[in-house]
């Protein structure tokens, strides 16, 4: 399967005698490495070759690009031919990175005053104390009903408008992990009650791999991220959660449960693969 260049956003025009540079050469490439290039389908990818004693061909997508590490006996066509034959793995990778790079520099935009950020699907715009803002009185406020929010309303931080964006994300995240409790208690009790399960206890995680995870001793952990998502998203990660304590593990039974407890979760299982717990989604209405 192929990838034609208009399908990933780092290809700014390609043409058909022309390649368009996917990855540029690193500023520093390790000593007795060396950067080779590839035209594939006019798509010039580039990759740091390192060969070592190894009995195989091995590939690493990272935040620094394509490397290749290469037996010292295989010969340089028999490493672009293993390159092109992995080159729909190294596309998705590339633009998976691509797009987390595009997602981290809009999340920097975001932590500023007039910046907005996600809450519970709806773009909400942040604002430091300043004039007569209820945050001027030292607390965090929003202007609108904080569990049923509109595009557009604003999120008061009680600092100062010049503030940094470490220290608006700070307040913001912290308000926002605050919701977070209240949503999800909300809607865990609403579970319990729909199915007769019962956890033990469930706590808010920080973990940028997972947006939840339930133990053998029926405690629940959620990611406080997930407070950027719509309902129907949380309520999904709920309902798998709370499935696994019938089933802990993920066969044909699990999501069976899973069904029983939220019968439209796969529309939002799908919405919540297009993005890693540790970024910020870049969310519209």
């Amino acid at each position: 399967m192929s990838h034609p260049p208009s399908q990933l956003s780092l290809a700014l025009d390609s043409h058909a005698e022309a390649s368009t540079a996917l990855t540029p050469v690193p500023s520093h490439i390790p000593t007795g490495s060396s950067w080779r290039e590839i035209n594939h389908q006019g798509i010039l990818v580039g990759f740091v070759l390192n060969r070592s004693r190894r009995r195989s061909i091995g590939f690493t997508v990272g935040e620094e690009g394509l490397r290749v590490a290469a037996p010292t006996w295989v010969t340089l066509k028999q490493i672009e031919d293993a390159v092109l034959e992995k080159m729909p793995w190294i596309l998705d990778k590339l633009q998976a990175m691509q797009t987390r790079r595009s997602r981290l520099a809009l999340a920097a935009k975001s932590w500023q005053p007039g910046g907005t950020i996600p809450y519970l699907a709806k773009r909400i715009t942040l604002q430091c104390g300043i004039g007569s803002s209820p945050s001027a009185r030292g607390k965090i406020s929003f202007d609108g009903n904080a569990l049923q929010p509109q595009t557009g309303q604003t999120l008061w931080l009680p600092i100062p408008g010049n503030s940094d964006s470490s220290r608006i994300r700070e307040a913001a995240q912290s308000w926002l992990q605050q919701q977070a409790k209240k949503w999800f208690d909300i809607r865990i009790t609403h579970f319990q009650q729909q199915t007769g399960l019962s956890i033990k206890s469930w706590r808010l995680s920080n973990a940028l791999g997972r947006w939840g995870s339930c133990t053998s001793d029926r405690v629940i952990a959620l990611n406080w991220r997930l407070i950027h998502f719509s309902p129907s998203a949380i309520d999904y990660v709920i309902a798998h959660e709370m499935a696994h304590l019938r089933e802990l593990n993920h066969s044909q039974d699990f999501w069976a449960e899973v069904q029983a407890i939220y019968p439209d979760y796969k529309e939002a299982r799908q919405a919540l693969k297009k993005f890693s717990p540790g970024d910020l989604p870049n969310m519209t209405d």
